[in-house]
């Protein structure tokens, strides 16, 4: 991996009108291009049930496939299957380590750690290249990984869990939402603890987006045809002249992130629009009746 070292600042300049990391700066591998959209952190435990697994990896590439940065510790279960699921919607994923990069671990998820690399996503740590994994570590990691997100969601965690640790990083901070499970499923106590403690309750993608504040509750529902708000005739402007990716629209648009892939969002279950690739296009019976 090649690596560098990315100050404080450089995340700033990224997440602008985000709350101030609590780290100096993270040593990077790969490109940070991905955490200019809006992020969601997707944690639970290395010992995860198939539900679990399941879960976790078709909730990332359904919220991937909408835009939305999958960010995760690159831990085994949980983690990993959340990583896995933004690389099989063909988008970039954030990884944060719990040791150095020279000192990868676990070490069974190195080629994991290779793919996002190769799909654009990016491997970062708050310690230097060559220290070990310590347990303390990871606390520090998942303060991290709370940092660079706009939500976190725990899929499945056990009374005692470090994704527990996460949530009390990112409580009073970002949303702090959990997938229910069995109630006597003991991999997944604490998540139940997390939900009557007041975390959101998680039942589709479509819970996660309007808890982000990227779909408003009084949206258009799935499949009915709206017709956009009138900020958003400008983007169905811009789509006229063929598709574009994000990283286009934000740059013609100067509208923040999280505020573009809203109305995009809302266009494209609307029926007006739709994703083509890594772009949007206007839907073809769209561009057909204008």
């Amino acid at each position: 991996m090649e690596l560098r070292f990315e100050p404080r600042e450089r995340f700033l300049a990224i997440r602008p009108g985000r709350a101030e990391p609590r780290f100096a700066g993270l040593w990077a591998s790969g490109s940070l291009e991905a955490l200019a959209r809006p992020s969601i952190a997707i944690v639970g435990t290395r010992a995860a049930s198939a539900y679990g697994r399941s879960q976790a990896r078709s909730l990332a590439a359904e919220l991937a496939g909408l835009g939305i940065c999958v960010l995760s510790g690159l831990a085994l279960g949980i983690d990993a299957a959340a990583h896995e699921g933004a690389l099989d919607a063909g988008a970039p994923t954030v990884g944060v380590l719990g040791s150095g990069h020279h000192r990868f671990y676990p070490p069974r998820n190195a080629t994991l750690a290779q793919r996002m690399l190769a799909m654009g996503g990016a491997v970062l740590s708050p310690f230097p290249p060559e220290e070990p994994a310590r347990p303390g570590q990871f606390l520090a990691r998942n303060g991290v990984v709370v940092a660079l997100a706009d939500a976190l969601l725990v899929v499945e965690a056990p009374a005692r869990s470090g994704a527990l640790n996460t949530a009390s990083w990112a409580a009073g901070e970002i949303p702090v939402l959990a997938l229910p499970c069995d109630v006597d499923r003991r991999s997944g106590a604490g998540t139940l603890a997390l939900l009557r403690d007041g975390a959101t309750m998680v039942r589709d993608t479509a819970d996660i987006v309007e808890a982000m504040g990227l779909l408003r509750p009084e949206a258009a529902p799935r499949g009915e045809p709206a017709e956009p708000a009138p900020p958003s005739d400008a983007l169905l402007a811009l789509l006229e002249a063929g598709e574009s990716t994000l990283e286009a629209l934000l740059a013609a648009t100067g509208l923040p992130a999280g505020e573009l892939l809203g109305r995009l969002n809302l266009l494209e279950l609307g029926g007006a629009i739709e994703r083509r690739g890594a772009g949007y296009a206007l839907a073809r019976r769209k561009r057909k009746a204008r």
